[in-house]
């Protein structure tokens, strides 16, 4: 017999995770990207995994759920985890990396796999299997037309949003000061820059009367943002002082000139390992590009920025994941074919990759004629399956990962203190998933 062959469509985070669970595993997998053949109004480059968004993969402590889950998929030998570590950057308690070192090297290390061929071309089919497709919320018109016509109701949209990134040695340093929250991590990782009353006042007026991009013809339809990541404009208009309490809360931070707590604070996180790009943390946007320069240089320090990258808003897609996948991450109408990624309903990057790697740990475990299971509900990729597949299919949306999702062992949910509960959490989760992937490797 001839050794399994898979294909895997999509090189992001996770369909790069998936071939890489599968090769590890003996498995001869086609790997398949569109970029830069063809492209999406969001990525920039051909490069695998390539992050579109944020450069941070959120917080790093394993009383964090997503922290938890860092440590689950570093136990599963998580390329994209490993190539994280490497191309870090300063980001206080979070784990932040320089985007290109951080793609360039998972492209580097599938591209001369000897288990993995690389193919340059858009999908326009549902491939048969077997396959996992990992298309991302981009997914090609052609490919998302062939996914809606098989699970045979429109697929469900949200809008996500980018953040700009401006060039170090346009900005006034004077007017900045470094520090992150709580004095976390080192004294560099971010920029802070402090608004008085009256600063915050008139950016929020400004901000409000801005010009905002119109939704192009492929995002038409009902307006559905992910309350992760709103744009800064939609929560200004919750209310003048709803940025004080979201992205640009002060608490944590003292402006070491007057010792004292600003009334709000601007933060630009480090993109890259030279501090040469800073990322203004949480100010995705759809204004357009003269309004993002005209309102975003109000901020302190950032009168004469030079973008790098401009803020922006692209349509995300993602199937009804209790409606059309089981706990294997399987179509139900087509189990030869797997999803993974964003398009099953997850949010951010870690919860896209962990995905991906599931994907490809368990199609690895079908193929070689052993039973398959999903990890266990008391971990954070169990509770990654519990969303996509627990929900009421009329009340499903995209979540991150978080304790809520995560089933807590009986002897634990007596403990009062949370953060020792976190703790003992965590432990268990680990064994756990340990375990489940000693049934579930090579």
């Amino acid at each position: 017999m001839s050794a399994p062959r898979v294909l895997v469509v999509g090189a992001g985070l996770a369909g790069s995770e998936a071939a890489w669970q599968l090769a590890r595993a003996g498995i001869q997998v086609e790997l398949v990207e569109m970029r830069p053949q063809k492209t999406t109004p969001a990525h920039t480059s051909g490069d695998f995994a390539e992050l579109v968004c944020s450069n941070s993969l959120r917080g790093d402590a394993e009383t964090n759920a997503v922290g938890l889950l860092k440590r689950e998929m570093e136990a599963l030998d998580s390329i994209i985890l490993r190539a994280a570590r490497a191309a870090s950057v300063p980001a206080g308690g979070a784990l932040a990396v320089d985007r290109q070192l951080f793609a360039r090297s998972v492209t580097a290390e599938l591209s001369s796999h000897p288990l993995i061929e690389v193919r340059r071309y858009e999908v326009t089919a549902l491939p048969e299997g077997p396959a996992i497709v990992a298309t991302g919320p981009l997914t090609s018109p052609a490919l998302h037309a062939a996914l809606e016509t098989a699970l045979g109701e429109g697929a469900l949209a949200f809008y996500d949003a980018v953040a700009p990134i401006v060039a170090a040695d346009s900005l006034d340093h004077e007017r900045l000061f470094a520090g992150s929250r709580y004095a976390k991590g080192g004294g560099d990782d971010y920029l802070n820059a402090p608004m008085n009353r009256d600063e915050y006042d008139m950016f929020v007026t400004e901000l409000l009367a801005a010009e905002k991009v119109p939704f192009r013809t492929f995002e038409t339809g009902e307006i559905h943002y992910f309350e992760g990541c709103l744009p800064i404009e939609v929560m200004a208009e919750r209310g003048r002082d709803t940025l004080r309490y979201g992205p640009m809360k002060p608490v944590g931070l003292t402006d070491p000139r007057t010792g004292a707590c600003p009334w709000a604070v601007v933060q630009l996180r480090r993109d890259d390992l030279a501090a040469e790009q800073w990322n203004l943390v949480g100010f995705q946007t759809k204004l357009t590009r003269p309004e993002q320069r005209r309102v975003f240089r109000l901020i302190p320090g950032l009168a004469n920025a030079r973008f790098i990258r401009y803020g922006m808003i692209h349509r995300n897609t993602f199937v009804n994941a209790p409606a059309h996948l089981d706990a294997l991450l399987r179509l139900r109408s087509r189990p030869d074919l797997r999803l993974a990624g964003q398009m099953t309903g997850v949010e951010g990057y870690v919860e896209s990759a962990a995905t991906g790697l599931l994907a490809g740990r368990m199609l690895a475990k079908e193929l070689a004629g052993e039973p398959v299971e999903p990890p266990p509900a008391a971990t954070a990729m169990g509770g990654l399956i519990r969303h996509l597949t627990a929900r009421r299919p009329d009340r499903f949306e995209p979540a991150n990962i978080s304790w809520g999702l995560i089933r807590c062992p009986l002897e634990l949910v007596t403990i009062r203190d949370k953060r020792e509960r976190r703790h003992l959490q965590a432990a268990a989760a680990l064994d756990l998933i340990r375990r489940w992937g000693a049934t579930h490797s090579s």
